[in-house]
């Protein structure tokens, strides 16, 4: 069994599919700007797990997403070759980091916010 779909709560999915495909550099699936529906995926792996940018207010992934960004923890996490040249591109593009989060108690590093409600985290693969 393998992850083929998992759904990220935004605020609004069309800005949300503007934000993941032309800042942070994912691949558009499925984009069905009248229904709402937004579908991304990795240029490094088109055809592996895709990630549905699901509106969430009004619903209980509102909450959620709101309780993790409050309390500083990124609801998903991103494999990069190299954390401190994709923070550079990041904040290049307009996208805005956590520095004032960088090294806290419990361990994480390499957080943004995408701009959509979320708190994202990098992580260097080797």
């Amino acid at each position: 069994m393998k992850i083929s779909l998992v759904s990220l709560p935004v605020q609004d999915p069309i800005q949300a599919h503007e934000i993941y495909t032309e800042k942070l550099g994912f691949t558009s699936k499925e984009f069905s700007p009248e229904q709402s529906i937004a579908v991304v995926a990795s240029p490094e792996d088109a055809d592996g797990t895709q990630i549905l940018l699901e509106p969430c207010q009004g619903t209980f992934a509102e909450t959620f997403q709101k309780e993790a960004y409050q309390s500083n923890l990124p609801i998903m996490i991103f494999s990069v070759s190299d954390v401190d040249a994709e923070l550079t591109r990041l904040e290049a593009v307009g996208i805005k980091t956590r520095p004032d989060l960088d090294k806290p108690d419990w361990g994480l590093t390499n957080l943004f916010e995408d701009g959509c409600g979320n708190l994202l985290m990098l992580q260097e693969s080797t």
